[in-house]
């Protein structure tokens, strides 16, 4: 029940509000709640699922399994051969800039020889026989080009004068 603080008229109804002045209800006592739901039930004890006399078996300790790679036969050693290579295509691409090239070709064709006399000698602990040969190539295609370029500008430089 409810009452008007400004009127005194009290409400069984579920309003907020007086219906003659609008003032805000107060609450008298206590309400019946709006839902009829059933009041929730309380459950017994819990109960005992694992008692004092009963043991759990006793557990082995397993080592965790780790995967193991087979193991297969140590690839060769192909340094030199890459970096012969790479010098090579080095001197023939970023090589004509600043006359780079004339440090990378004979880079290349050193390393290239020493990458293919290795690969020729202990062909199980040394591989990449293939780019020592591209490394010595394109070197040695560097200096040609470097050998017919100074002729080349040698010869322009007679004739000019």
């Amino acid at each position: 029940m409810k009452r008007c603080p400004r009127c005194g008229k009290t409400y069984n109804e579920p309003l907020n509000f007086c219906l003659d002045d609008g003032e805000l209800l107060l609450d008298e006592g206590p309400q019946r709640p709006l839902d009829d739901a059933p009041p929730t039930v309380m459950m017994s004890d819990a109960r005992t699922t694992n008692p004092t006399n009963w043991s759990a078996p006793p557990v082995q300790y397993q080592a965790p399994q780790m995967w193991q790679q087979p193991m297969y036969g140590a690839s060769p050693n192909q340094t030199l051969a890459v970096v012969s290579m790479c010098l090579g295509i080095g001197s023939l691409t970023i090589g004509w800039c600043c006359y780079l090239g004339l440090l990378l070709g004979p880079a290349a064709l050193i390393t290239g020889g020493i990458g293919l006399s290795q690969a020729s000698k202990d062909s199980e602990r040394y591989g990449g026989r293939g780019m020592a040969i591209a490394g010595i190539i394109t070197g040695a295609v560097a200096i040609v080009g470097y050998i017919i370029f100074f002729i080349v500008i040698a010869a322009m430089s007679s004739l000019g004068n």
